[in-house]
């Protein structure tokens, strides 16, 4: 399909072209490429070759140092972009293929670049949308009876999260502190947290965005859907569970968010669609859609410990389990009249399967710390400790190809002292 030889077990094949942010020791300048095998191809190099009727009027995106100028072009630019790109790296066109020099200028290694996060985010949200979570998560907190909110069967839950500390892949993530309440019968007590947790979870860019007061309706959601990428939402459990009556999650979150570098397009992911989830009740009109927009996206996670020879995988899971979809959670997002904008970031929240093995946090794998994770080599836990290293990988597979997102990776530090 491609010139550019990609092994069938690479994230980047041809069938994917993820967009990223990167650098080079020769080149210190952040600049926009696409992914392919173990290449990067520059598109601030390639510009002039984007001749179709919408971007040849705006080469310039791809000569800026985040996507937020190419993700603000819209739906069409998108799907232009993506068959320009398709033709320069097939096998059958020479443009790129015979040009020695070009190609030369045009590909860069990606052992030795350095990734940054993709877009400028300006808002970030943070969804609750896996029903298997949130029944856990509610079983632990409520009791079997009262698992599940009476909201959360009609609308796709969230919070306004913290962007100013989402950070890219490879980031270390420092172990907050804050007030907890572990005994009840006392008063709360400062100090680092003792139940840091991972979440698994993915999010989507938005492109296009809508005027203020001018919701997106389902319809036209999609249009509004740039990319994907895997979340690691890092959180305090013990920090959360006091905090969070009445408003919610706060400290117990933004202390950091780690996400993927290279965003996957929507079009990469649609050969991989599936039907969505049945819901019961159905939900209001403005969240009814009936093409399928649920996908087929392997999801692992696995952890390293200081001493530990190699990393266990301590969940497989699937984002095929989420309860309400991309298109539903822009929809809810802006029906009020909330206005979105390139480069804002919304995430699925964790996402849980029906089994053990598919719980995607720390709070569910070992039941809120009543049971041991097991690592292997005697090594256990029931939340992370310092010096534990976290990786989140997932890929679609087809026949001979995978559409994959590399890896969204942190390193836990100790907490400062106060």
């Amino acid at each position: 399909m491609s010139f550019i030889k990609v092994d069938a077990k690479s994230d980047f094949s041809f069938h994917n072209l993820p967009y990223g942010v990167f650098s080079t020791p020769d080149n210190p300048r952040h600049r926009i490429g696409v992914a392919i095998g173990d290449q990067i191809l520059d598109l601030s190099v390639m510009k002039p070759l984007f001749r179709g009727p919408i971007l040849s009027k705006y080469q310039h995106v791809f000569d800026q140092p985040t996507l937020n100028a190419f993700m603000g072009l819209g739906y069409e630019a998108w799907r232009e972009a993506r068959r320009t790109l398709q033709v320069l790296l097939s096998a059958s066109e020479g443009t790129l293929r015979d040009d020695v020099s070009l190609r030369t200028r045009a590909f860069v290694h990606q052992s030795t670049a350095t990734m940054y996060l993709p877009a400028e985010i300006g808002d970030y949200t943070d969804f609750y949308s896996s029903r298997d979570h949130a029944t856990n998560v509610g079983i632990m907190f409520r009791g079997k009876e009262n698992a599940l909110m009476p909201n959360w069967l009609r609308l796709p839950v969230g919070y306004h999260g913290r962007a100013s500390s989402v950070v890219v892949s490879g980031t270390p993530i420092r172990r907050p502190s804050g007030q907890m309440r572990p005994d009840p019968t006392n008063p709360p007590v400062f100090g680092p947290s003792k139940q840091l947790d991972i979440e698994l979870e993915m999010a989507f860019f938005v492109g296009g965005g809508n005027r203020l007061g001018e919701p997106i309706p389902i319809e036209r959601a999609h249009e509004h859907i740039f990319g994907m990428v895997l979340m690691n939402d890092w959180s305090a459990r013990d920090i959360q569970a006091w905090e969070y009556v009445p408003l919610g999650p706060f400290l117990g979150k933004n202390f950091g968010t780690t996400i993927s570098p290279w965003v996957v397009p929507m079009e990469a992911l649609l050969p991989f669609v599936e039907p969505n989830i049945v819901q019961e009740p159905e939900p209001l009109p403005y969240l009814r859609h009936d093409d399928a927009y649920t996908f087929n996206i392997n999801l692992f996670v696995s952890l390293k410990g200081e001493g530990m020879a190699e990393a266990a995988t301590i969940c497989k899971s699937n984002f095929k389990y989420m309860y309400w979809t991309m298109k539903q959670q822009l929809a809810h997002h802006t029906v009020n009249g909330c206005n979105v904008r390139p480069g804002d970031l919304l995430a699925s929240g964790t996402i849980s399967g029906p089994d053990p093995e598919s719980f995607g946090s720390m709070l569910e794998l070992s039941w809120r710390g009543s049971k041991s994770i097991d690592l292997g080599a005697g090594e256990t836990r029931t939340f992370l400790k310092d010096g534990d290293d976290v990786s989140i990988t997932g890929y679609c597979e087809g026949a001979g190809y995978r559409v994959g997102f590399g890896a969204c990776t942190g390193t836990i530090l100790p907490a400062l002292q106060h």
